[in-house]
């Protein structure tokens, strides 16, 4: 009898590699109604695609708070748990996961890998798949209820075709936000030349619209705190409405109008804040509101040269970190 269980257990353990992969630990639990695959994304695509869905695939990691109020906030609404459900096929990958991947052109790799590849530099990120493996929408960053559940509403839609997201995001998200753009004192003034000059300092580029509540709470928030404002005025800053047709000159001597600039920068979101570097070349850009520590983290990431060495924002932030609290200060991530 023993012998027959030894065997069984040998006859299981080699049949394992075969079946789905085991979730990858994380802090915050991942709803039970995620897929559990082989991480094919080639075969999940196209098994969504035959069910009429489309694929999610959500990059997290353990202690981000941004991934804890997805899960716990967002994926808590009925509403979007049903649309969710309803068009899509969820998967969930560790940004610093060590479980295999199949990429689209059919490369393996780790999950950390595949997150290094695709420049994950924010958790949580999204990417929603259409049937033939492009990328139709991307949120880097923590989108709330009012903001995400209409995202759901643009790839299941397959709105795609007919407009951009962040278009489609102005036209439907009705969020309490101001109808003027908010001033700073260290916004630079027209005329905007913002080619690089010897000595200069690194620049950030805000490009903002009206009527944007992440704005409003990067000012009224993020941008007040003395950390952020000390880091901040170790650069040029230029703030620009998404849409305008404000003449500049570019950080590579172009003459341009912000608008066609953002629409060359790839600018889909607001707020985002392009960075560049002393040279004038762009070397970091966030394009979601980030709490204050983190956006504070941003400026001292391209302030300091941290980039250079370090092409992962998260173990900068983890980083960084840990320096302040061995000072013995509070790192709260979440305010």
């Amino acid at each position: 009898m023993r012998y027959w269980l030894i065997v069984f257990v040998i006859a299981f353990a080699l049949l394992a590699p075969a079946r789905a992969q085991e979730a990858a630990p994380y802090a915050i639990d991942i709803p039970p109604w995620f897929a559990n695959t082989f991480l094919d994304l080639r075969e999940d695509i196209a098994e969504a695609a035959r069910n009429g869905r489309r694929l999610l695939v959500y990059f997290g990691q353990d202690g981000c708070p941004y991934c804890k109020q997805l899960m716990l906030t967002n994926f808590s609404q009925r509403s979007i748990v049903e649309k969710t459900r309803q068009h899509f096929v969820a998967l969930a990958v560790n940004m610093w996961g060590d479980r295999e991947v199949t990429w689209l052109d059919g490369r393996v790799m780790t999950e950390k890998e595949l997150a290094r590849v695709l420049k994950v530099q924010f958790t949580p990120t999204l990417l929603f798949f259409d049937e033939k493996g492009k990328v139709v929408a991307r949120l880097n960053g923590y989108y709330p209820p009012q903001r995400f559940e209409p995202v759901l509403d643009y790839v299941a839609g397959h709105l795609e075709r007919r407009q951009a997201l962040g278009d489609y995001l102005r036209q439907r998200v009705r969020e309490p936000a101001s109808s003027e753009l908010h001033d700073e004192p260290f916004f630079l003034g027209p005329p905007y030349d913002l080619r690089r000059k010897p000595g200069a300092k690194p620049l950030a580029v805000l490009f903002e619209t009206t009527h944007c509540s992440p704005c409003d709470e990067l000012h009224r928030e993020g941008l007040q705190r003395a950390e952020v404002r000390a880091l901040v005025s170790e650069f040029d800053v230029a703030r620009f409405s998404l849409a305008a047709s404000t003449p500049i000159t570019s950080p590579a001597g172009g003459a341009t109008s912000a608008q066609a600039w953002a629409r060359e920068l790839g600018v889909a979101y607001t707020p985002t804040i392009v960075f560049f570097d002393r040279s004038g070349t762009e070397v970091f850009r966030i394009d979601a509101y980030l709490r204050p520590f983190h956006l504070a983290s941003s400026f001292d990431y391209v302030a300091g040269g941290g980039y250079r060495g370090e092409p992962s924002f998260q173990r900068y932030l983890q980083g960084r970190a840990e320096r302040l609290r061995a000072r013995g200060e509070t790192v709260d991530l979440w305010r």
